[in-house]
């Protein structure tokens, strides 16, 4: 079983996958110290992981380091294989039309991508990004707010795959890290993956 987590949002995201099948997944609010190793134990016994997986942003900076750190040191301490993946394509494996994912970069501004092979993320505020795709992320209430009023819509959860059936997706590219090596990307490290 992997474990995933993508804790680079205000919320933060778990999964329990087996053979690429979404056996469960949990949300936890916001960021809080110690809720994200109960939250695991809740979802699987940590001995019958064969691997974890965590987002490596962009992202709130808190957020992708408490997730980061949590999973080396789980995957690490168990002699596990620890696994990458980017937390806006991640977003956009959840969507399943044509959209621009989105993770909150504080200060109004978005990282966002659009699906499409080349793509490179990119930082802006919601008047800055391409229209005519709908949004797909996890956002703030003063966030989603500028989003509507730049004139872009973002796409509802009920059409949305589940935060588990996105990982499963994302997974199949995921990289495969060295726990001493582990690089998350924040605002002055965007660019091509």
């Amino acid at each position: 079983m992997v474990l995933v987590i993508d804790s680079s949002s205000a919320e933060t995201w778990l999964a329990v996958l087996s053979a690429g099948r979404p056996l469960a997944e949990s949300r936890l609010p916001a960021q809080r110290d110690g809720e994200l190793p109960k939250a695991v134990r809740r979802l699987s016994s940590p001995q019958d992981l064969t691997a974890v997986a965590v987002g490596l942003g962009p992202g709130s900076f808190t957020g992708l380091r408490l997730g980061a750190s949590y999973a080396v040191g789980l995957a690490l301490g168990l002699r596990l294989p620890l696994l990458g993946f980017g937390s806006l394509e991640l977003q956009l494996a959840r969507a399943r039309q044509k959209a621009i994912a989105v993770v909150e970069a504080g200060r109004g501004r978005l990282y966002w991508l659009r699906a499409g092979p080349g793509e490179v993320a990119a930082l802006g505020t919601p008047a800055e990004l391409p229209a005519g795709w709908p949004l797909v992320g996890w956002l703030r209430p003063p966030t989603q707010e500028a989003v509507t009023e730049a004139g872009l819509s973002q796409l509802p959860e009920a059409e949305l795959r589940t935060f588990s059936e996105g990982a499963a997706r994302v997974l199949k590219g995921a990289q495969e890290l060295a726990y001493d090596t582990v690089r998350l990307r924040y605002m002055q490290s965007l660019g091509p993956h």
